[in-house]
């Protein structure tokens, strides 16, 4: 078993999840930190060939907070989102509004 696991950058790829086609997003300080289901249709043909190489690289299994490397043999618990975006967790640095304040924002607007 590989103890480093895969060294990752920022952003996201296809990868296989479950045995299910899937988007997971990756940071390199956190590794894999979350992942949504896709279906192959709802894709262009240039995507297409993003999700064939991309599926060949990465399959992992997600059990129980835990993200599984079948390729490298590795496992990795997922991250909590406030770590990956600490900006959440700050309430003064992001203006959250209900529904009902947004409403009567409009309204006064218009």
């Amino acid at each position: 078993m590989n103890k480093k696991g895969i060294k990752f950058n920022s952003g996201w790829c296809f990868a296989t999840m479950n045995g299910r086609l899937a988007e997971i997003s990756f940071d390199s300080k956190y590794g894999v930190y979350a992942h949504c289901y896709v279906k192959r249709g709802e894709f262009n043909k240039r995507e297409q060939k993003m999700i064939d190489s991309d599926i060949k690289k990465y399959q992992f299994t997600f059990r129980n907070g835990y993200y599984f490397d079948k390729k490298q043999g590795t496992k990795q618990k997922v991250v909590s989102m406030y770590k990956v975006f600490p900006e959440i967790n700050n309430k003064n640095s992001v203006n959250f509004s209900t529904l009902d304040e947004l409403k009567r924002k409009l309204k006064t607007v218009v």
